[in-house]
């Protein structure tokens, strides 16, 4: 597998994707999520690739090598689905497959939901479409007397970047522990709990060795990635989550109607999230094309890189159904 990398131009930025796979396949496109990269779909890319498909994978806006606004305000939904739909203009592609992990997901949701015309299948990973809720989500947000949810910890510009870039071999390290289905049960209960006289990685230990799906030169890769971007563009993508709720309101109500897949981990911390035992269960009454709910046993977060061999067959499966 032959995989090339190259910088476009999409939505008044400059975007580093990695493309695989022949010109004349279709086209598939994988949003990667929090705190990831391109390289995150590398198990996705050469089985999609070999195929028959053309796959790309870019780094999002925030990341990599794709350029990184400072404003907060450049990183609404608006702006991460108008990312995606540039890229396929600046491809000369009509239409391509959509697929997320993560905070991608969100974004392959409403590229599907905005524009079906050029994104007319998607696959989400993790998250699953969220219909718009009542209130603005930072206030229905936990928090407890002694910790607050780490998403309303994300919110404070400049207090997450300090804790994560003072070393980030070992934040990336433990965020793939913490989030993951080898990780300790106990501690992954409290992952994503933040103590109010602490930090997001205060008192969650990991091992010093590696989860046995991350290797030494994965880890180094990451770090060297997060060393030159910071983690002030990624974490800017929460701080829009009430602006994207105040700017979605044209689609209250809205259905996704494109066919669709939805793959989640067993041990995904995700499952935890208030509201999430109602809404997975009934993910066809949202997405009533949803053409398959799949949860991969002993499987965490990193669900494409702990379990790709599953990821891989089901993305196959599900792209096959559309011919």
């Amino acid at each position: 597998m032959t995989v090339s990398h190259r910088t476009i131009e999409t939505n008044g930025i400059q975007m580093h994707v990695a493309i695989a796979g022949p010109q004349a396949g279709q086209l598939v496109v994988l949003c990667h999520g929090f705190p990831e990269s391109w390289y995150s779909w590398r198990h996705q890319i050469e089985a999609l690739s070999r195929a028959g498909y053309r796959v790309v994978a870019p780094d999002m806006r925030g990341y990599g090598k794709t350029d990184k606004p400072h404003a907060i305000d450049q990183y609404s939904m608006f702006h991460l689905v108008g990312d995606m739909v540039g890229l396929l203009d600046a491809l000369k592609a009509p239409t391509a497959v959509v697929v997320g992990h993560d905070w991608g997901a969100p974004v392959a949701w409403n590229c599907a939901l905005m524009r079906p015309d050029r994104f007319p299948a998607v696959a989400g990973m993790s998250v699953p479409f969220f219909p718009r809720g009542v209130a603005r989500p930072t206030t229905t947000m936990p928090a407890t007397d002694d910790a607050i949810f780490y998403q309303s910890y994300f919110q404070m510009p400049g207090v997450a970047e300090a804790e994560f870039e003072a070393d980030i071999a070992r934040t990336i390290r433990n965020f793939q522990w913490l989030w993951s289905g080898e990780g300790d049960p106990a501690l992954r209960s409290r992952a994503t709990m933040v103590a109010r006289s602490g930090g997001f990685l205060t008192g969650k230990p990991v091992p010093d060795i590696l989860p046995a799906w991350l290797t030494q030169a994965d880890l180094d890769f990451y770090t060297s990635e997060f060393q030159n971007s910071g983690f002030r563009g990624p974490l800017n993508w929460y701080r829009n989550m009430d602006r994207n709720w105040e700017q979605m309101a044209p689609w209250a109500g809205a259905k996704l109607t494109v066919p669709a897949l939805y793959i989640v981990g067993e041990l995904d911390m995700l499952l935890t999230f208030r509201g999430m035992d109602r809404l997975i269960p009934n993910l066809e009454i949202f997405v009533p094309n949803l053409r398959e709910k799949l949860i991969i046993p002993n499987s965490g977060h990193w669900i494409q890189r702990e379990r790709p061999a599953e990821i891989n067959a089901a993305l196959l499966r599900f792209l096959r159904s559309l011919s």
